[in-house]
Formats: C-alpha cells, structure tokens, sequence
C-alpha cells in the first residue's frame, strides 16, 4: 500500500506573493501634474462615473507612465480626510504595464477603524489556508513628494487572480454589492428579469446574468442540483471563516462584499472580499441593532439560519450533513489559529514589521499607543469603541468551543492509504482508511484539477478489501482515467464530522499515476518565433476545443479553435504578423499565452482537459 501525498491550493500562492510579500513594506510615489489633486480627486469621486486622474508613479523605485487614479471605498472615504483609501490602475493608458507581469490594478486601503493596523493583513493570510484569496501587506504611499501614511495594500480579484485560482478569466463574475434603500435578500431568486438583480450583483464579466440566475434558480428550488451549481464546500469555509471572526460587513449580515465567479466546471465559487473590519470593527447587525463586546464574543454560530433574507445561510446549514460539515471546518480554523494562539503571536509580529512605518504616518486616525494597545485591549468607547482583536477572540474561542454544536465526538482518521503502489490509466485503485466512531465514510475524488470532487461510499463490510466487518478499515474501488487523483476522506456520526485533510476540500491528497501524465498542448514551435508559431494539441476523446491567445493582460488576441473534434492530435498555427482579433494591425513583441480548454462530447465538463503554453513573440 502508498500513503497519500498531501496538496494545498495555498502552497502554489505563497511561492510566488513577490509584490505582496508580507514581509516586505512596498514604497509608491505618484507625482499629478495638478497641485490641486485632491479636490480633483474628491470631485470625480462626488461624480461617481468611474473616471480617474492621470499622472505617474514610482513603485519600489520602477517607474509608470499615465497611469490612473481614483478615491475609493463607502465609510472609510471622506473628502475632508487627507488619507483616502485609492484605486490605482497601473494599464490606465499603457497596455500591458503591469507589475511582475501580473499585477495591473492596486487596491489601497487606509486603514480607517482599524488602530492595530493588522486587521486586513491577518485576515486575509488567515483565509488563504482555506480558499482562493488574495494577497495583502503594506505600502508607503507619496503624493508629490509629501508622505501621506501607510496603507495596506490588497490584492485585486482580476483576471490574473481567477487565472491563478481557477484556471480561467472569461466565465461569468459578480460582485456582491447592496442597495442602501433595501433589505437585502442574499442569494435569493427573484425570477428570470436580470433587473431584479442588479441592486445585488454588479457584472465583472462581459456577460453571465442567465448563469447567476440559473444558479439562483437552482440553489433556492433544487437541492438535489446544488452541488452541481455550486462549489459547496468553498461556501461552507466562507460562512465558518465570516463568522468564526464575527466579519458582519459581508454575506452572512449586510449581504456584500464578495465575488462569485463561475469556474471551469459550471459551478459557482464565492471569493472573500474585503476584510478591513474584521474581527468586529464593524458592529451593526441588519436590522438596525448595534453589538456590544460580549455580543460578539457569543455571536451565534448559526447566525441568520433562520432568517429568510439569508439564503446564502439557511439553504445549507438546515441541512442536517453540511451542518456538520461547517462545524467541523469552523472548528479546524478555531485549532489552526486561536485556541492555540497563533492569531496573536502573528499580530505582533505583523506589527513589529510596520513599527517605523506606524510611527512616520502623519495621518494615521489612531495614536500609536493604540497602534499598541488594540491588540490586546479596546480603543475609544461606546458605540466608536473598536474592540481588541485578542479581547474578541480569545472570549469568542472559549465560548465556541463551549458550544453544544461544537461538543460532540467527530470521528477519527487515521491512515489513509491506496493500492497498488503504481496506478496506471484505465485500471482501478483501492482506497482504505481506518476511522474510529464513524456512521458513514465518504471518499471525495477527481481526476481533473478543475474538476468537481465526486463522493463515493466507502465500506467496512468485509466486501471491499477491507479486512473483517466493523473492523474500522473502510475500502472502495474506482476506475482510473487519465490524470492524478486529487482525494480526501470524510466521515460523519449522529453528532459530528471529520476529514482527512483537515482543511479539505482546499488541501487533498494526490495519488500520482504512472505514466497517467495526459498533456492536451504542447508549446508551441518556434519559440521564441518572430512571424508564426505552430502549436499542437491533442484530444483524448471527441471533445468541443478551443485554443485562444491571451495577451499578458487577458485579452483575447486571437481564437484559432473553436469547434467539436474527433480524438486526436491537431497542429494550427499563431500567425502574430496578422494581427489582434479586433486590430487588424501587427501585434507587438511580447509574451502571449495558448491557452486549450477540452470538453468531453458526452457532456460532463467534470472531465475537462485543459493546457497553457507561453509563448515569446519578436519582431
């Protein structure tokens, strides 16, 4: 027997951060033309069309030309404040000027109701255990030579974000937004009129309102279709994850702050967004009831369950299985990051990395004893007081636990293990796992990184290589396609649930297959190539292809396939000296990418294939 390896979608993101390296305090310089800037920049903020103030910045001694700048943010913006928070677009008027390649629009936060100066930085590594989030540290921001503050500098959800998570940039993508006016109803379905919906989502993609609707449609009138809308499991570590660390700006109370992008197996992933007031910064209930301190210690678990604004939380957690489920992710995050008290030792640290940088900050909105204190200890009173972040949790973390919910007996996992020790395409492997307390084991699996991780029933009945009946070694057997095999093991009880990996469905386990390695394209040749790159691709079965160019921005600059073919390999050519899909002029030297998307003939995007190849374009 192998035993498993262990995968995590956080291990691809921490290897390359690079300009959001907490570590690391980033430096910018805008210089405007206009002496006058700030009123500028209040007035096309007053405006509300969108429309930005060019000018140039120096990032960490990197010059940009023309690029584009506006105020953002609700409450944290003010025009009578010198430090507001900034939409900074670095491919304003230069296409392609990006930072590391990657990064084109900056999202810069001022730090307002937060004196710790921790609050989003924390938040957001804290997340990045469990699902897709972006990256987030500091920045020195200049403006004309006069040193406005630090900021904290967030990753935007763009296309090279979804690209890096998900594979893809083009399917349809939302913002979860409010209208003040209304009492949000949050993933209701209100009919098939996209109207009815726009107070509520704000389209990111170029279309995608029959997809959003058809999910809502779905996850309110089909339960038995859910999983196949949605990625379940990713909602449930965004519910745990809000309200664990009592985040009430956001889906589960005022009904924002968040995006839904649908992924390349037609299910919809909700991505965290905007974590400046966590850990209780932000204290209104919906409703209009303001909470105090020992409120939000003992804010309900299953907070709005009952609530019929709240679809985004009752549809699942009345489900008497993906309660448990929940339970057992909050619990994992309470292990991993405050009943041990890793949360607070990683506070100060954070702190000790911006220390110099607090202390210079002319317009910081706190003093720097609270900067000090708010770890550990309130700042202000009555309803401005912000809580501190370790008199939160440390209270929270104790009552969670003391929790009826949380008190019952979760089964055991312990080894995992597959048989035999090399897997080839189009055979079976076994999978076993012994589990102590359990009613029911599931093994989650997938042979495609995008794929959705298909449940199956595991047996100690002495019928399925797993030794003699209740024995706790649990057995099955699946057939084995093409790819590695991405799995998890999960396992209930009347009270309680477990899963091996801890943090699954986001970490998994992978069973390598020997010579199971199925590569769809292949890099193009020549390359580098200075008029056309021929590029190959292959199909395991009849499929529907499409190979698109993206330029390093995500645009697509050409389509060469876009149609059904049989099984086989295939040759097409990237002409670049022919020009863009839209400009029938020549495209300039440059990296592009070949990107192949597969899909099956027999329907199940759940087995889709898929390629990147680079390529270097000169003139």
């Amino acid at each position: 027997m192998s035993l498993p390896v262990l995968l995590s979608a956080s291990l691809l993101f921490a290897s390359g951060q690079g300009f959001y390296d907490i570590d690391h305090v980033n430096s910018i310089k805008i210089i405007f033309a206009d002496s006058n800037w700030d009123f500028i920049l209040d007035s096309l903020y007053a405006a509300g069309n969108g429309e930005r103030l060019m000018g140039t910045a120096i990032i960490n001694d990197v010059q940009y030309d023309s690029i584009g700048v506006k105020y953002k943010g609700q409450s944290s913006y003010h025009p009578s404040r010198v430090k507001n928070p900034l939409n900074i677009k670095l491919d304003y008027k230069i296409a392609g000027q990006l930072i590391d390649g990657c990064y084109g629009n900056l999202k810069l936060s001022n730090v307002y109701k937060d004196p710790s100066f921790v609050r989003e930085v924390l938040s957001y590594e804290i997340a990045r255990k469990y699902m897709p989030a972006g990256g987030a540290n500091y920045l020195n921001l200049f403006i004309n030579d006069t040193l406005i503050g630090l900021y904290v500098n967030d990753q935007d959800v763009d296309k090279y974000f979804l690209r890096t998570h998900f594979d893809s940039d083009e399917n349809a993508f939302f913002k979860g937004v409010i209208d003040l006016d209304t009492v949000p109803v949050v993933w209701g379905y209100s009919g098939p009129d996209s109207a009815n919906y726009m107070d509520n989502y704000e389209l990111q993609s170029d279309a995608g309102w029959s997809e959003l609707i058809e999910f809502l449609y779905h996850y309110n009138t089909d339960p038995a279709a859910v999983e196949s809308v949605l990625t379940v499991d990713r909602l449930l570590w965004l519910l745990a994850y809000e309200i664990l660390m009592v985040n009430l700006d956001s889906p589960v109370n005022t009904g924002q702050n968040y995006y839904l992008y649908e992924n390349q197996a037609g299910q919809f992933t909700p991505i965290i967004w905007d974590l400046n007031e966590n850990f209780g910064a932000y204290r209104q209930l919906a409703g209009g009831t303001s909470l105090n301190l020992i409120q939000m210690q003992r804010l309900d678990p299953f907070l709005n369950i009952a609530n019929a604004n709240y679809p985004v939380i009752n549809k699942v957690l009345t489900d008497s299985a993906l309660k448990m489920m929940y339970v057992a992710h909050m619990k994992t995050m309470i292990n991993d990051n405050f009943s041990n008290g890793w949360y607070a030792v990683r506070a100060l640290e954070i702190q000790g990395i911006i220390d110099t940088s607090v202390r210079a900050d002319p317009n910081k909105f706190y003093s720097y004893n609270d900067f000090i204190r708010n770890i550990n200890y309130s700042v202000g009173t009555g309803p401005q007081a912000i809580f501190g972040i370790a008199e939160l949790m440390n209270a929270r973390t104790t009552y969670l636990l003391g929790h009826a919910a949380f008190q019952g007996s979760a089964p055991i996992i312990s080894t995992i293990s597959h048989t035999p020790s090399k897997v080839y395409p189009n055979t079976n492997a076994w999978f076993f796992a012994d589990v102590d307390s359990a009613d029911q084991v599931m093994l989650g699996y997938r042979q495609n990184a995008n794929g959705i991780f298909k449940k199956v029933t595991m047996y100690d009945d002495g019928c399925h290589n797993d030794g003699a009946v209740g024995d706790g070694l649990y057995g099955i057997s699946i057939p084995v396609g093409a790819g590695d095999i991405d799995y998890y093991v999960y396992a209930q009880n009347t009270i309680a649930a477990s899963f091996s990996p801890e943090r699954a469905e986001f970490e998994y386990y992978t069973m390598p297959l020997t010579g199971g390695k199925f590569v769809a394209l292949e890099t193009g040749s020549p390359n580098p190539f200075t008029t056309t790159s021929s590029i190959t691709y292959h199909l395991p079965c009849k499929s529907r292809a499409t190979l698109y160019i993206y330029d390093v921005n995500g645009r697509v600059v050409s389509k060469l396939v876009d149609e059904e073919k049989e099984a086989g390999s295939y040759r097409v050519y990237f002409n670049a000296g022919a020009g863009s899909l839209k400009q029938m002029t020549r495209l300039s030297s440059g990296i592009y990418f070949a990107r192949l998307n597969l899909f099956p003939s027999d329907g199940s995007r759940m087995t889709a294939y898929e390629g990147t190849a680079k390529l270097v374009y000169v003139q």
